[in-house]
């Protein structure tokens, strides 16, 4: 009797260690670098929704991908990025063939898709992981960078505030964060009422290509 309930303990236990380990919220990954012959940028203006909706629009784009960077912790969450604890910004990296967009053109569209103005703020969307932010890779980017931020703030009444800094790591956002737009822009409300306006502007502008 004592061994049965023993074993009906041990199973129990074990149950529950299973139920605990699949509630565990998934953890973000470092990327690969890009495919040859492709460059990447990697820009947070907002919810990294919003971005990858406008820049997977442009030609010579290959991959858009929402991710994390800039912050102190390994591998977060989204709910951890959320919480506003990690020093991590929403991003989106953009990996671009430069036989077809430059660098430049990538963050001239950076500008328009948002307002870098406003300190760790987009519309609704508060908090340091919404700052406007360019993480640049190597010398060559960083220049590029500040020479776009210097040119740009002409077309600015308020000083801009994005950063610049180098980028350490990329992490990869959870899957259902990916394509988010263009999985789930008929049916989420956050979609229709702030990416779909935002998509229809710089479309009516030319500066992304309509679809």
């Amino acid at each position: 009797m004592k061994i049965r309930i023993l074993a009906l303990i041990t199973a129990t236990l074990a149950a529950l260690a299973l139920v605990s380990q699949s509630a565990e919220k998934p953890k973000s990954m470092p990327t690969a670098e890009p495919a040859a012959g492709l460059e990447r940028a990697v820009v947070g203006g907002g919810c990294f929704w919003c971005l990858e909706a406008v820049f997977e629009r442009l030609d010579g784009v290959k991959d858009v991908v929402s991710g994390y960077a800039g912050g102190r912790t390994e591998n977060p969450t989204y709910e951890e990025v959320c919480s506003h604890t990690t020093g991590h910004a929403e991003v989106v990296a953009i990996d671009f063939d430069p036989k077809k967009i430059s660098y430049e053109k990538v963050l001239d569209v950076f500008w328009h898709a948002h307002d870098p103005t406003t300190l760790n703020r987009q519309g609704g969307d508060v908090g340091d992981s919404y700052r406007s932010v360019i993480l640049y890779r190597g010398d060559a980017q960083k220049a590029a960078a500040e020479k776009s931020k210097a040119e740009d703030q002409k077309n600015w009444k308020s000083p801009i505030v994005t950063q610049l800094a180098p980028l350490t790591v990329f992490y990869k956002a959870e899957v259902n964060h990916q394509d988010y737009y263009r999985l789930n822009g008929n049916r989420n409300p956050y979609c229709q009422s702030v990416i779909r306006p935002k998509v229809e502007k710089l479309e009516s502008k030319g500066i992304i290509p309509k679809q």
